[in-house]
């Protein structure tokens, strides 16, 4: 990256912390992917049960082996070698875990996290039960407005991930949402947090490099 566009997402990162910031988060920004790893690790204590949101931006911070390191317990339903009834019950867990980690698919530049979910226990724990939830995101999530959030998820954010899974919706053919009504849909709830939830602690790291999809 060259020193023109570092110094433009350090001026559009450091403006989106201020807004969470008033919006009631706890908002940190961070350079690069490096910074923001350092300081995931620093929110995290030792040996508590850690929950993962289906995250490809937690999967790029490679933070997981470091906190197994610490003691801690990590609730990844996605982990290799899971049935179903296991997933679900990972799923759950992580509904109450110390720790729940996890990005975000879009984040407006007045502060609001946008997410679309299938099964709804990412959004869910983002909102309430784990003790803390840390939230990452890189530059590339944010957008304008929830307008511009909504069209990053139709035509990134879904048919990515719909790719990455394996699923075989249409967006995945099509390069953008087609509102798909089949069984293997996965934008099947919206949430919009526009302010922190009364109960949670809820950190967001916006990081100046690109993460996720």
């Amino acid at each position: 990256m060259n020193e023109h566009a570092a110094r433009h997402h350090d001026v559009v990162g450091k403006r989106v912390v201020e807004a969470l910031t008033k919006n009631g988060f706890q908002a940190a920004y961070c350079a690069t992917k490096a910074e923001a790893a350092a300081e995931v690790l620093r929110l995290v204590p030792e040996s508590v049960t850690v929950g993962v949101g289906g995250s490809w931006t937690i999967a790029e911070l490679g933070v997981l082996e470091t906190l197994k390191e610490r003691g801690c317990t990590i609730l990844n339903h996605n982990a290799p070698g899971l049935d179903a009834a296991e997933k679900l019950r990972i799923r759950r867990a992580q509904l109450t875990c110390d720790v729940f980690l996890t990005g975000s698919n879009a984040v407006t530049m007045d502060g609001k996290l946008v997410n679309v979910d299938g099964t709804g226990n990412r959004v869910a724990a983002m909102i309430f039960g784990p003790g803390k939830v840390i939230v990452v995101a890189g530059i590339n999530k944010i957008v304008r407005d929830l307008g511009a959030a909504e069209e990053r998820i139709r035509s990134v954010a879904a048919p990515v991930n719909n790719s990455r899974i394996g699923l075989p919706n249409p967006c995945v053919k099509t390069g953008e949402c087609m509102d798909c009504q089949g069984p293997t849909r996965i934008c099947n709830v919206t949430t919009i947090i526009g302010k922190r939830p009364n109960t949670t602690e809820m950190h967001v790291v916006i990081v100046g490099e690109d993460m996720g999809f």
